[in-house]
């Protein structure tokens, strides 16, 4: 699409386009001609072989690479390492397959951005483009050809410690986050050497497990798998991810590693990925646990009759699959499909032409200047202003005397986040390092952490009063630990933890202007403070450039501009709380009492999706709805937005709708476009965004996906931009056949006991 002069053209990616700069998995006529050359050398042994993935802690290790027992390592990395490895597999295997280096590369490996969710913060899907840009030149220079990213789970449970590690609530945003990363880690073209395979995870479902506690069940109607949790791996599908990691949890009763309805009918044949697909770390050993697989050998049964290519770590494909293939029980078939599958990859990576890495390579890209600065900035975009009572912020920088209170202001090892690869605590800035560096010579900065995360002491408190009477105003840091989010972090009570709330009510209660600046993996609850404090910033886990980014949004050299990707609860017992929820037959408003709510609070949540604030005012106007011209099927929206401040800024606009009444009911309203812009003070600009098809449809009793016939309101999120609505008729409906069986499968029946 051009831009035209007038507009900022606002680039929607369409659900099932492909990037022109890349070819699609699976469709290089050459690679698909060395694959089958390939395989048909190979020896049963040696094609299970390339199924297998070990950790580097196995003790037979190189005796297993020579005899082309080992397809991918884990956890191995640099240069050095990894070429060892390498060699062994070049130069001592029987054919010389190349071995593939995968490793958890989720929001940089020695530079580290803030973690996933802060990212979404940003609703600009460039800067997760950057962050996987940057990650991959410096992974893939310490050996690392495949990353495990980005997770692209619907998380609507902020208790699930992995909310951290995905864009949270909304399947539209998520969907670009996820091919913006994909653009990043894979580039444009695969076989580069700074280029990473991304694997999508974890599918599927995996962010609705029962109680928000991880590795724990899922069970949903098809309807919301196709409407709600589907779309982003779709979305990351027609991106030209290479891979899908399977999930640890059951869906509808069946585990995700042995369902062969999501693996091979949904991803393999209805969506025709051709790329592969591996289980998470021993999740083919797991079936055991989950009760569907009687022992070891059964497991790499089902999980390979599912779809799974890959086993990571268990150690049961390598064990069994060749004797399955012997005795019938697995088809050869089947088995040569998901060596293809492999193989396809690797070549595309180049691996088989360029195996090694450059040893200079490897310290030359690691933690640069260019790679801090842009940290710096992503982290500072990613914060987002939740309350900012009398312009307390931006802080001034002379004349002022600051207390900055609370345990995780200098707390580097927190910032990292708690996917941080090769990062270093060491070279983390934290938020009291950065205060104090900004703040002007001869105005002092008052120290006092207040205790630690979990307890605080008499003396600690009292320590942090005394720096609060000492000074005009007050910065606490607040929140969790690193560790306390991320995987098999869950949580059942979402408050600052420890005695952090009292330490905050504490120093509130001297009188002097407190802002909060809330360090988390996952939205906290934050009532009291939202009530009592002056400012509120929710500033994630930010990373090596944290602290400098929170002191450039505190200090005003930064306009924050983040919006929530993750509503905000006002207390645990609302969760699962998210903004696209259905109605009910009783919504609020109903009757005095017998509605849909609680009798001890509202429904509405702290903070909803997409809030966030600025130093600086916008409004909007105009909003008109017409069909696009250039693309079949897809809706063109304008709108009008001024920057009304005095200060430049970026603000996100987020363009909802609402659906017709069909078969089934459907939320109030769901995303269905959004873009940043930036505007200078008083500038006005008019903005385009375009709607795909895919972003309209909904479930039609689980088994189709379509839009439908009549009328589509389409209004503006953030605030109290409802108001300014604009509407479009779709004359007919418009079917797309998603798949029609049920997605409650019932696993084939066990095969006899073996001895292991």
């Amino acid at each position: 699409m051009k831009r035209a002069r007038s507009l900022v053209a606002v680039v929607v990616l369409v659900l099932g386009s492909l990037s022109s700069a890349q070819t699609a998995v699976g469709r290089d006529a050459a690679i698909e001609a060395r694959v089958e050359a390939l395989l048909g050398k190979m020896t049963l042994a040696e094609k299970v072989g390339q199924l297998n993935q070990y950790s580097i802690e196995r003790k037979t290790l190189d005796q297993d690479i020579a005899e082309g027992k080992v397809g991918s390592l884990i956890y191995v990395t640099g240069a050095e390492e990894t070429n060892r490895y390498q060699r062994i597999a070049v130069e001592k295997s029987r054919l010389h397959i190349p071995i593939l280096f995968g490793f958890d590369v989720v929001h940089g490996y020695r530079t580290i951005f803030p973690i996933p969710l802060a990212i979404a913060g940003t609703w600009d899907p460039r800067a997760a483009q950057e962050v996987a840009r940057i990650s991959a030149v410096e992974a893939s220079a310490a050996g690392i050809r495949w990353t495990y990213a980005p997770m692209v789970d619907i998380a609507r449970d902020p208790r699930w410690g992995r909310i951290a590690e995905g864009a949270g609530e909304d399947p539209v945003l998520v969907s670009r986050m996820a091919e913006a990363y994909i653009r990043g880690f894979q580039n444009k073209d695969l076989s580069q050497p700074d280029s990473v395979a991304a694997c999508v995870k974890h599918y599927v479902g995996y962010g609705a497990a029962e109680g928000g506690r991880d590795y724990n069940a899922v069970d949903m109607s098809e309807a919301r798998l196709r409407e709600v949790y589907l779309p982003p791996f779709l979305a990351a599908k027609n991106a030209n991810v290479t891979s899908f990691m399977s999930s640890f949890n059951t869906l509808n009763g069946l585990p995700a590693t042995a369902n062969p309805y999501t693996l091979r009918e949904v991803l393999k044949n209805e969506w025709d990925f051709r790329g592969f697909v591996v289980s998470d770390w021993n999740s083919i050993g797991e079936l055991i646990n989950h009760g569907v697989a009687v022992d070891k050998r059964d497991a790499a049964r089902l999980a390979m009759r599912a779809g799974v290519d890959m086993d990571m770590n268990s150690g049961n494909y390598i064990e069994y699959l060749a004797g399955l293939v012997r005795d019938g029980a697995v088809p050869e078939a089947e088995l040569d499909d998901s060596v293809r599958r492999i193989l396809r990859i690797k070549f595309a990576l180049g691996l088989f032409d360029h195996p090694y890495i450059e040893d200079k390579r490897e310290a030359s890209v690691q933690l640069t200047a260019a790679d801090r600065a842009a940290a710096r900035r992503i982290a500072a975009e990613s914060l987002v202003l939740l309350k900012n009572e009398g312009d307390v912020l931006p802080l001034k920088k002379t004349g002022t005397k600051i207390a900055v209170i609370g345990p995780l202001a200098d707390d580097a090892s927190t910032m990292l986040g708690n996917w941080f690869a090769k990062g270093q605590a060491s070279e983390v800035v934290t938020i009291l390092q950065a205060l104090r560096a900004r703040q002007a010579q001869g105005d002092a900065i008052v120290f006092a952490p207040g205790g630690e995360v979990t307890k605080s002491t008499a003396r600690d408190i009292a320590a942090a009063v005394a720096a609060a009477n000492a000074a005009d105003q007050v910065v606490m840091v607040l929140g969790e630990r690193g560790d306390m989010s991320g995987e098999a972090a869950s949580r059942s009570d979402l408050g600052l933890p420890g005695d952090q709330e009292k330490l905050l009510e504490t120093v509130v209660a001297t009188g002097k202007p407190v802002t909060v600046v809330v360090i988390s993996g996952r939205p906290l609850v934050l009532t009291w403070a939202a009530e009592h404090v002056r400012a509120l910033v929710e500033a994630w886990l930010p990373g090596t450039e944290g602290g400098n980014a929170v002191a450039d949004v505190l200090f005003g050299d930064v306009n924050p501009s983040g919006h929530l990707p993750a509503t905000m609860p006002r207390s645990v017992g609302q969760i699962p709380i998210y903004y696209s929820a259905l109605s009910t037959g009783r919504p609020v408003g109903n009757d005095a009492r017998y509605f849909s709510g609680y009798i001890d609070t509202n429904n509405e949540p702290l903070y909803p999706f997409g809030y966030g604030l600025s130093y600086t005012t916008f409004t909007v106007s105009d909003l008109k709805i017409s069909p696009a011209t250039a693309n079949h099927g897809e809706i063109k929206a304008t709108v009008e937005i001024t920057n009304t401040g005095s200060r430049d800024g970026s603000d996100v606009i987020e363009l909802n709708s609402t659906v017709p009444k069909g078969e089934l009911a459907h939320p109030e309203r769901k995303l269905v476009a959004f873009t940043k812009v930036f505007l200078k003070a008083g500038e006005t600009r008019k903005v385009e965004m375009i709607v795909p098809r895919e972003s309209l449809m909904v479930a039609d009793r689980g088994e189709k996906l379509q839009v439908l016939h009549g009328t589509y309101r389409f209004f503006l999120g953030n605030e109290k931009r409802a108001e300014l609505e604009a509407s479009i008729d779709i004359p007919a409906p418009e079917l797309k056949t998603v798949g029609a069986k049920s997605s409650i499968v019932t696993p084939e029946k066990p095969a006899p006991k073996h001895t292991d």
